[in-house]
């Protein structure tokens, strides 16, 4: 239970069993071979004292990827970035201490991880976007809407509970001993590709490990108060129960549930889940879409039925 519990903290638990080296080998080639590089442009934006690293990909209505726990960009979303930046301009950042954006001082937490994020919108002049945010990035995303409500057009948020009941039995067991080598090697890889510095890595796993002892539950008011068009998506097999997702479902007024064959992120093709089978990230994908594509139309349609009306 402590190695599951590490690797949801970094967000990337592999619940099924592992594939052959051999078969890793080859995705990790695959998943870099697909960073979308046509129309994308990278950076840092100085933000609440942050110097946050962000990538914008593709054209069309704005969508922010925020990853998990002791990723990056790349690790969560590697396998999906190119098919999303195909209808979206995609904003994908890198939040305190992880990947290319380094730590400062000051403890992080979801709330200041929003408020970063929100800043990093005013900085690019988005007004507004829609968010999906897996795992400890859709703890973030919920922050966002609740705390910035008037950025947020849509939520995709995927395997993040919303309070500690929410995981599975066992899984806060232990973290007080966790330690960087319960940290899955494909994280620790690609981290010290970005820094090969093992005391910054050091850094990383300690603000995430720290931010999980100290989860604290949102209150069901706050839950309720997320009016964005949301889309809850988990995996049957998560260390979230299905039971807790249809409890989200039911809490937040205007929402959608998607329950996943499969563990935490493997329907996204999350680094530490990848194998030769990609048919998840295909059928997610257009999940997704489809959600996105709906509320855009409802709102269009909405704003051009109440406007011959407005000058009455």
């Amino acid at each position: 239970m402590l190695r599951t519990a590490i690797l949801i903290i970094l967000t990337a638990l592999t619940i099924s069993g592992c594939n052959n080296l051999q078969n890793k080998k080859m995705n990790m080639t695959s998943t870099e071979s697909k960073e979308v590089k046509q129309d994308s442009v990278s950076g840092y934006a100085p933000v609440n004292g942050l110097n946050m690293y962000y990538e914008i990909h593709g054209a069309g209505t704005p969508l922010v990827l925020i990853h998990g726990g002791g990723s990056t960009i790349q690790t969560t979303f590697g396998r999906v970035l190119h098919l999303l930046a195909k209808n979206h301009r995609v904003i994908a950042v890198e939040l305190q201490a992880h990947g290319h954006t380094t730590d400062i001082n000051r403890s992080e937490t979801f709330e200041q991880d929003a408020d970063d994020v929100a800043a990093l919108l005013k900085y690019l002049k988005i007004e507004n976007a829609s968010f999906f945010g897996f795992s400890n990035g859709g703890h973030t995303s919920m922050e966002i809407a609740i705390r910035h409500p008037e950025i947020v057009n849509n939520l995709v948020i995927a395997s993040a509970p919303c309070k500690r009941n929410g995981f599975v039995p066992g899984f806060f067991d232990g973290l007080q001993h966790a330690t960087l080598a319960n940290m899955p090697q494909e994280l620790k890889t690609a981290f010290l590709k970005i820094n090969p510095d093992t005391a910054k890595l050091q850094i990383m796993f300690n603000r995430d490990r720290e931010r999980m002892i100290e989860f604290r539950d949102w209150s069901d008011e706050q839950i309720k108060s997320i009016t964005a068009p949301t889309l809850l998506i988990n995996g049957d097999a998560d260390v979230i129960t299905p039971e807790h997702a249809v409890e989200m479902y039911r809490l937040i007024p205007n929402c959608q549930l998607a329950i996943i064959p499969g563990g935490h992120g493997k329907y996204i093709g999350e680094i530490t889940t990848l194998s030769n089978d990609n048919r998840d990230t295909v059928f997610i994908v257009p999940l997704i879409e489809e959600f996105l594509n709906k509320q855009t139309k409802k709102k269009i349609i909405r704003k051009n039925f109440i406007k011959p009306y407005a000058c009455r």
